[in-house]
């Protein structure tokens, strides 16, 4: 069975390759390889949510699914007086996101393997984003949702990108039945940035 961006251990040739990319006003090098989430390129959607994303730059922040590290990497310098957790199931991807850490001069983050929300138990955010794998299925995806839930402080803030082809609608309504207020920030191309709420008590 062929394996996927969300597999723990990618066994695909190496195919390392530097890209540098401009995001939110800044410029970033990023080193990818084969086997890990858009290895090309910075993927247009994770592209519209790096845009869209806003927060206070003391805010503790996790990267749900972070890849080698493009929407992380981009919070860290938003959230410069804060910090930014960025957590991987892809043992490559998180090696690829340490490195681009330090190839960008950020120092803000904590990077680990983790399989959804295993390595964070217990802690809570102010802001969480995710690009979810859409691919590893709507069971996953939904878990996520309801997980970031449960990981956010209250007046906390999930940033979500899916396509409207990939099932945004049914996201939409997952997220509002999980925390009532869902606000569509932006869309460019088919691309939905959903901004979710957690109520204060």
């Amino acid at each position: 069975m062929p394996q996927h961006y969300y597999s723990n251990q990618p066994d695909a040739q190496h195919d390392r390759r530097t890209i540098e990319e401009q995001l939110k006003g800044s410029t970033y090098r990023f080193i990818s390889d084969a086997g890990v989430f858009s290895k090309k390129g910075v993927d247009f959607g994770s592209k519209v949510l790096i845009e869209a994303m806003e927060f206070s730059s003391g805010s503790e922040v996790l990267d749900v699914g972070c890849g080698y590290g493009p929407m992380g990497l981009a919070a860290a310098r938003i959230a410069h007086d804060g910090h930014v957790t960025m957590v991987d199931v892809n043992s490559r991807a998180v090696e690829l996101a340490k490195e681009n850490a330090l190839l960008n001069g950020i120092t803000n983050v904590s990077i680990m393997e983790s399989d959804l929300f295993t390595a964070v138990k217990g802690k809570s955010f102010d802001v969480i984003l995710t690009n979810p794998p859409i691919r590893a299925g709507k069971d996953t995806v939904h878990a996520i949702f309801e997980q970031a839930f449960e990981h956010l402080r209250e007046g906390g803030a999930l940033w979500v990108v899916i396509q409207k082809k990939q099932g945004a609608p049914s996201a939409k309504e997952k997220l509002t039945k999980l925390f009532g207020e869902v606000q569509e920030v932006t869309k460019d191309k088919g691309y939905r940035i959903f901004k979710a709420l957690k109520p204060l008590k």
